[in-house]
């Protein structure tokens, strides 16, 4: 975060940061009838008209306030396509699911980072692995996400996706390989 950006280039900044949480927390049922990247335009569009709002100081702090209005809207989803549109424990959920999928996605880039100047760079590596990630073919990204940041067994995500555990590996290992080239390009 520079004290030249504005507020929308700040803003912007999480575009892939929030699709990949919202993409990792948008129901099964409801991907049909709406879609993650109407849900995070319609939060980055609400946090650029309530910046002024926002008295965070890093991006730690903005990525969570990013992630309030984030829930929010994906509660709102669930209630307007859901049958029970009054279950108020169902929006609660919503933003422990929120916190616990950026938790698992920290703790996957932390893996073995303990000094605090590789700690404050933990978040600005966040947002570059999530901007690499959207530029993953689709079947690769979900790969990536189900088994990485869902922890899900290789036969859970074939499962998922309709495909065989060899046929997920190579998904993997195809969606690795260009995750790291795209984050190597992106270093330079």
């Amino acid at each position: 975060m520079t004290e030249n950006e504005s507020a929308g280039e700040r803003i912007e900044r999480f575009r892939g940061y929030l699709t990949l949480l919202a993409r990792m927390n948008l129901a099964e049922r409801l991907r049909s009838k709406v879609d993650a990247s109407d849900i995070v335009q319609d939060t980055m569009l609400q946090a650029y008209r309530g910046f002024g709002e926002f008295r965070g100081q890093n991006d730690g702090q903005m990525a969570a306030w990013l992630r309030t209005i984030l829930a929010n809207n994906l509660a709102h989803a669930r209630r307007d396509f859901g049958r029970n549109k009054r279950d108020v424990s169902r929006e609660r959920s919503i933003h422990v699911e929120l916190d616990n999928s950026s938790a698992r996605l920290e703790a996957w880039l932390a893996a073995d980072q303990s000094s605090p100047s590789e700690g404050a760079t933990r978040h600005e590596n966040i947002l570059r692995v999530c901007a690499a990630l959207e530029k993953l073919p689709e079947a690769q990204r979900e790969a990536v996400q189900l088994h990485y940041l869902h922890g899900m067994k290789l036969s859970e995500v074939g499962e998922r996706l309709g495909r065989s555990p060899a046929a997920v590996a190579g998904l993997l290992k195809r969606g690795l390989t260009k995750l790291r080239d795209e984050l190597d390009q992106s270093a330079q």
